[in-house]
């Protein structure tokens, strides 16, 4: 009987855990997952509380909590798969006076910490799992859609073709609602990139690829094709300039120097997560969540419609207008997407408030883990305060879907008879 192989896996930006926790939920036959190191580094600030809770949970074995930037490619360990949720932020390049092939990317931008791994690792990870906002598929304003050219030109440089697609937790039966960007990426050498150039790309994205097997779809409208030959610093110059809409649509992929992109909608028939199926009773629920009546109108002018006149420290004033949010939330639905800011008492306009018999209250800290499909009291740890842990599931994906994604890699990459 032939040994299990393990897929071994970098998890960057690890925040308390995601990706580890979706993609060690599976192995086949043949497969296991094995994450052999992992980073997880919050700057300007003391006290790493998302890479404590991540050591509580895994062990600090192959864990670094130190910036990436300042990790020596070295004491990375050689990897079959990379995963991580990147922050979106500006990945305009420049070239060095040294090289004019040499690209430096902007300082503090974690996007050019994957491409440096990527490009001075001795053997190149096969295949890259990333997660982002679906805003990178447009940004930045001026240039619509650049960012993410930039992305995909960089890693076909590196000798990658990838497929993308913009993921609605809750339109497959997840509680929340959290829309974000799901990017898969396959060295040149592997059976899937053979079998991606093979495939009509239609084919590919609707029914054939990895994110299609894992979250069906059917088209819907926006089916376009175009060259993406510039190098990284004409595309960084000059994509897209001026135009008030992005090339990229929700789902597409990238081949040969072509990009292939639509507008898909999800097929899904299964049983629908709604809010109320992730409370917990009210006698788990100390009195601090609770929203006094004195504080409820604060809550009710925050989330109401507003027509007012507003006026800058500096005395201007001007015209205000916000329609009103849904108070209380519904729970015969999928929940809102959880920000960061969701925790703490203070009345806002974002936070969810739920009526139960005993009055309005926010949500806890185990009911928002349950949101992003976490195990419950996932991120308790002594000397973490639910406003924190709040804070990390404004950060988090939902782990229902790279448990999905990854289940459907794992199977594929078996099917190919080797990591």
């Amino acid at each position: 009987m032939s040994q299990k192989k393990n897929i071994r896996i970098v998890e960057l930006f690890a925040g308390v855990g995601g990706f580890r926790l979706g993609l060690e939920k599976y192995s086949n036959a043949n497969l296991k997952a094995q994450v052999v190191w992992s980073n997880q580094w919050e700057p300007s600030t003391k006290m790493q509380h998302a890479s404590k809770v991540y050591e509580a949970r895994f062990g600090s074995k192959n864990h670094s909590n130190e910036d990436i930037a300042s990790v020596n490619i070295k004491d990375i360990p050689e990897h079959d798969l990379l995963v991580g949720g990147f922050p979106c932020q500006d990945y305009s390049v420049a070239t060095t006076l040294k090289n004019s092939k040499g690209l430096q990317g902007k300082k503090g931008v974690l996007w050019w910490e994957i491409y440096r791994i990527l490009s001075e690792s001795k053997s190149k990870p096969k295949y890259l799992f990333l997660e982002n906002v679906d805003r990178l598929l447009k940004s930045p304003s001026k240039q619509r859609g650049r960012d993410f050219a930039i992305m995909l030109k960089s890693l076909a440089d590196l000798g990658y073709s990838v497929e993308w697609r913009v993921i609605n937790a809750a339109e497959y039966g997840m509680p929340q609602r959290r829309r974000r960007v799901f990017i898969l990426a396959y060295l040149n050498s592997t059976e899937l990139h053979k079998s991606m150039l093979k495939s009509d790309v239609d084919d590919w994205i609707l029914k054939d690829g990895i994110l299609a097997k894992s979250f069906p779809v059917s088209f819907e409208k926006g089916e376009h094709q175009f060259q993406l030959e510039d190098d990284v610093k004409t595309i960084s110059d000059s994509f897209n300039l001026g135009e008030k809409l992005s090339p990229f649509n929700i789902s597409g992929l990238y081949v040969n120097n072509k990009v292939y992109t639509m507008k898909t909608k999800a097929e899904f028939e299964g049983k629908q997560t709604k809010l109320k199926d992730v409370l917990v009773s009210d006698s788990e629920v100390s009195a601090e969540f609770y929203i006094s009546e004195e504080e409820l109108d604060k809550w009710n002018y925050l989330k109401g419609a507003k027509k007012e006149i507003r006026e800058t420290k500096d005395g201007f004033k001007y015209n205000y207008a916000e329609g009103s949010m849904i108070f209380p939330d519904s729970l015969d639905n999928a929940s809102r997407t959880i920000i960061t800011g969701e925790g703490g008492k203070s009345a806002s306009r974002f936070k969810h408030v739920i009526k139960t018999k005993k009055g309005y209250r926010r949500l806890t800290p185990v009911e928002l883990e349950r949101l992003n499909m976490f195990p419950d009291n996932h991120t308790e740890l002594e000397g973490i305060t639910d406003t924190k842990r709040a804070f990390f599931m404004g950060n988090a994906l939902v782990v229902g879907v790279v448990e999905k994604i990854g289940k459907t890699l794992f199977n594929e990459i078996a099917k190919g008879k080797s990591v």
